[in-house]
């Protein structure tokens, strides 16, 4: 199976941006005949989109950045070296890599998914002769739990209240729904440690006996710092460019606001507060303002996949969301064929299948949240489904797919030099193993 899957993968599945514009066009195809839209409203919809997710791929491109840099400090990469010692069997290793990405995305997605794959190179310099392709696809792997974890954007826009909530639910839902019946419900941290278990134990069994893909050492390689300039007859900008206490100001500043952000005013941590702590955390252990800006221009080359296909999934989210003279949405009739097969056992199954298809055009959880909150929830309330169990199908179905979708794995595979077709053999593999484990235990929370 895992052969199969390998060899299917690498023959049919194109670079990420190859596979973001043949989305784009069965996207378009679909929406004319089913939503009954012309071909210019199609296009409308898909200009307009485009460049909707501009802020979002601005905080990708500084996750992946600044998440670099921060890995690439001195301090940092001797922790990270120790660390990725432990392991004294190829085996021990994937089963560590996968088991840590998980639990660091389930804490934080932004977080995990760089960690785990910055670490997983580490790992590949102390072991050269591990498999690198299922190395980094575990690091990749443990990213499926982040939807049902701490920073999973639908379960904290449904405890959000506000104006917003209602509008968005259709006035379905006119509290907010608390994390305790979303993320900490004891069924959904079930399916949770479940997961992460079968993940651990899938992505340890699929190790191969023959055939091992060594990492390239090229891929490894880091650049070498300058040397700092010596002597007293540094100029006035050498000395601000080598003077710690620059970078210690900047810092304190820094560090000062996500206290107060986080503490006094109540603010949550979420994408933006990872990346304001991987930046300052940054420019302080690095030690100089100079020796921060070689290391985070030396982590932007491997942006380019995010700058660049940002606006085409931005455009799919248009055409899929776009609402023609039909005054029906791709979205919409995806959402409402799912309901009219559904009872209140099966409704969050249903729900979660119906998100994982749609995942694979709008990988977004605001973009679901926006085509599915107004039916979703006020079909599962005529069918007495709870509202936390109905948004946390959703926000499984949104990650689950993730596995196979390269638009999340893009910040990944740049820093590990590798392409999508390279991991997501692996990750079908794992893709089906979690599915079962989903789809049953959301079967057990419905009864």
């Amino acid at each position: 199976m895992i052969k199969f899957c390998v060899r299917l993968v690498q023959r049919w599945l194109p670079e990420p941006f190859i596979f973001a514009i043949i989305l784009t066009l069965v996207a378009a195809a679909l929406a004319m005949p089913i939503c009954h839209q012309t071909p210019l409203e199609v296009i409308d919809h898909w200009g307009g989109g485009v460049w909707n997710l501009l802020a979002f791929a601005m905080q990708m491109a500084l996750v992946l950045v600044c998440g670099s840099a921060l890995a690439s400090a001195p301090v940092v990469k001797k922790g990270i070296s120790l660390l990725a010692a432990s392991p004294k069997t190829p085996v021990a290793a994937i089963a560590l890599v996968t088991a840590i990405s998980a639990v660091a995305c389930w804490l934080n997605w932004g977080f995990g998914l760089i960690v785990g794959v910055i670490f997983a190179k580490e790992i590949a310099r102390k072991m050269p002769s591990i498999d690198y392709r299922l190395l980094i696809a575990s690091a990749y792997s443990g990213f499926v739990v982040w939807h049902a974890g701490l920073s999973g954007s639908i379960p904290l826009t449904m405890a959000t209240p506000g104006e917003a909530l209602v509008k968005a639910t259709n006035g379905v839902l006119t509290a907010p729904v608390p994390v305790s019946q979303t993320i900490l419900d004891y069924h959904n941290i079930i399916i949770v440690l479940v997961v992460m278990v079968a993940i651990v134990v899938t992505n340890a069994l699929m190790y191969p006996k023959k055939d091992v893909v060594t990492v390239d050492p090229a891929l490894l390689e880091e650049e070498v710092p300058a040397p700092k300039p010596q002597g007293e007859s540094l100029t006035p900008a050498q000395r601000m460019e080598h003077s710690r206490l620059l970078s210690w100001i900047v810092a304190g500043v820094g560090f000062t606001y996500l206290i107060y952000h986080l503490g006094w005013a109540g603010g949550s941590f979420d994408l933006g507060s990872v990346i304001m702590l991987f930046l300052f955390l940054g420019v302080l252990l690095h030690g100089t303002p100079l020796a921060y800006v070689r290391a985070f221009t030396s982590a932007s080359k491997g942006a380019a996949g995010i700058i660049l296909q940002f606006p085409f999934y931005a455009g799919i989210m248009g055409i899929i969301t776009g609402v023609g003279a039909s005054g029906i949405s791709f979205g919409t009739v995806l959402s409402n064929a799912c309901i009219s097969v559904s009872n209140a056992t099966t409704y969050p199954l249903l729900t979660f299948l119906c998100a994982a298809v749609l995942n694979m055009f709008v990988p977004s959880g605001g973009g679901h949240w926006a085509i599915q909150a107004p039916i979703m929830f006020a079909a599962g309330a005529d069918l007495g489904v709870d509202p936390g169990l109905t948004g946390t199908a959703i926000a499984w179905g949104d990650a689950w797919t993730n596995l196979i979708q390269p638009f999340w794995a893009i910040p990944a595979l740049a820093i590990a030099k590798l392409d999508a077709k390279d991991i997501m053999g692996f990750c079908l593999v794992d893709l089906v193993v979690t599915g079962i484990v989903i789809c049953g235990g959301l079967l057990f929370w419905a009864m």
